[in-house]
Formats: C-alpha cells, sequence, structure tokens
C-alpha cells in the first residue's frame, strides 16, 4: 500500500491536465458516495417510520432526548 506521501508525490508528477481529470474525478466520486450515504440514510429512517420505531417530537424533545433528560425544561 502506497504511503500517503508517495501518492502525492505521483500526483505531482503528473501533467496539470491529468491532476485536474483526476482531481476532478474523485470529486465526482466523493458525491457520488455522499449520495448513496444519504439514500441509505433515508431508506433506515422510512423503515423505522413504517415499523412505528421511530421517534417523534420538537426540537426541544430531540435535545431532551440527547441529553437524556425526561422533559426540556432545562432548555427554559
Amino acid at each position: 500500500m502506497m504511503v500517503f506521501q508517495q501518492i502525492i508525490d505521483s500526483i505531482e508528477g503528473l501533467s496539470i491536465e491529468d491532476q485536474d481529470y483526476l482531481f476532478e474525478l474523485i470529486r465526482k466520486r466523493r458525491i457520488e458516495s455522499r449520495r448513496q450515504e444519504i439514500l441509505a440514510n433515508s431508506e433506515e429512517v422510512m423503515k423505522s417510520f413504517e415499523n412505528g420505531t421511530a421517534k417523534k417530537g420538537s426540537v426541544d424533545d430531540l435535545i431532551a432526548d440527547l441529553l437524556g433528560d425526561d422533559d426540556a425544561s432545562c432548555l427554559e
């Protein structure tokens, strides 16, 4: 496996056009990867709604849940 510096050195050895192409390719792949992650998250949420396991509430309810409080009275 190449170490990070070796990868950088290899990229610097490419022509400017090839570097631009590589950066654009990486950018597009990262975008597609993020889209797939968002899709997977949304499918998980939809399954939770269908199964009745999704929690519903206000922002205060969410914060209280994250803080482990029974109610959001600490926000007032």
